[in-house]
């Protein structure tokens, strides 16, 4: 069978707006689905990833930066810089905690799992009033392809995602196909001396 040319990927993502209501309305049910909230949908973790974070991951700093430190698929070592509203919410949900898992059931306590993660986005996509089917991996996909839309570099994108291939990144560009944004523009201006 001929190999058909996937363009874009399938997943639902959340825009620029639904994004932003998503990540309120998380901060409002608890503390630990903001936290969730924000590294699926801001930092672009993985469910898995955002389970295991635990405090004393993102403790250091490094060049002026918050850092948060994670193993990733494929057991690759990742640091990613948190951004102040990132940080603001991770310590909210740390509380008066020094060491452990971050992100607990709010229920029980106990360290979520990505089944928890799971339900807890359902349950903020639900109180937000996103219709559709939203999943943890829906929060990646609407980070990379909000962060795209913004004009983020390809490159740029890759490595918030941590993909190791640009083309993987390039399949969450809505704009691939945006005239007005091609290369050809910016080649010609220049090549002007403009």
């Amino acid at each position: 069978m001929p190999k058909v040319h996937r363009d874009g990927s399938r997943t639902q993502g959340l825009d620029r707006l639904e994004l932003t209501r998503f990540l309120q309305i998380a901060q409002t049910l608890t503390v630990h689905h903001g936290a969730l909230a924000y590294l699926l949908g801001i930092n672009a973790l993985r469910a898995s990833e955002a389970a295991a974070v635990r405090i004393e991951d993102y403790a250091d700093t490094l060049r002026g930066y918050r850092v948060l430190h994670l193993v990733g698929k494929g057991n690759k070592p990742a640091t990613m810089p948190l951004t102040v509203p990132v940080l603001r919410v991770l310590e909210a949900c740390r509380g008066q905690r020094t060491t452990g898992p971050l992100i607990l059931r709010p229920v029980t306590g106990n360290p979520i799992d990505r089944r928890d993660a799971y339900r807890m986005v359902a349950r903020i996509a639900k109180a937000a009033g996103i219709p559709r089917h939203i999943s943890p991996h829906s929060l990646r996909h609407a980070a990379i392809t909000n962060a795209l839309d913004a004009g983020v570099p390809l490159r740029d994108a890759q490595i918030l995602a941590r993909h190791a291939d640009p083309r993987t990144t390039e399949h969450y560009d809505r704009a691939r196909g945006n005239l007005d944004r091609h290369g050809v523009h910016f080649l010609t201006a220049y090549v002007a001396g403009v």
